[in-house]
């Protein structure tokens, strides 16, 4: 059984409109995602009710608290549609149930797992290693189409600076030719 086979058989088409949180910080949403179409946006609340955007996320990529899914655990992430979004709701518990007796499908599990933690890793580095003109090159050579999807100030706060910073970055990459 490969992934689509899995999706077509174990998953539940949702629409969602842009705009609509898929699931909020604190749910007990144990389901993970996979973007059929659309664009999203994961992020945290801080205690003083600030936004920390956590990541992007596209077609064609899975989503979802693992902390939630595995450990039964309240989702540690809020996820809202940035566009009208397709996604695919399924179980990470019937995706192991599955990928234990199928090869191809753990191997896709084992891929997927790989790429989130390679992910995490390239962000921590980025944050803790980094200047912010770094981190928006990196970002805008990753995801070219992002300063048309997404808001500026979203951008600023994904790279961890505020608007006026990211104004200033995007201005001298601008003078220099560089964007």
């Amino acid at each position: 059984m490969d992934f689509s086979e899995f999706l077509n058989e174990h998953a539940e088409t949702r629409q969602f409109v842009r705009g609509d949180h898929v699931f909020r910080q604190g749910d007990a949403d144990r389901s993970l995602y996979f973007v059929k179409a659309g664009f999203l946006k994961a992020y945290y609340l801080t205690e003083s009710g600030g936004e920390q955007i956590k990541s992007f996320m596209d077609q064609g990529k899975v989503i979802g608290s693992l902390t939630a899914a595995v450990a039964a655990e309240p989702n540690t992430f809020s996820l809202v549609c940035l566009e009208d979004c397709t996604l695919m709701r399924f179980s990470f518990s019937a995706l192991r149930e599955k990928a234990a007796h199928s090869p191809a499908l753990s191997d896709m599990v084992t891929g997927l797992l790989l790429e989130l933690a390679m992910k995490k890793e390239r962000r921590e580095y980025e944050l803790l290693c980094l200047s912010a003109e770094e981190r928006y090159r990196r970002l805008l050579k990753r995801m070219p189409e992002l300063t048309s999807r997404v808001p500026q100030q979203d951008i600023a706060l994904y790279l961890g600076i505020t608007p006026v910073a990211l104004s200033r970055i995007k201005k001298r990459l601008a003078e220099r030719g560089a964007t």
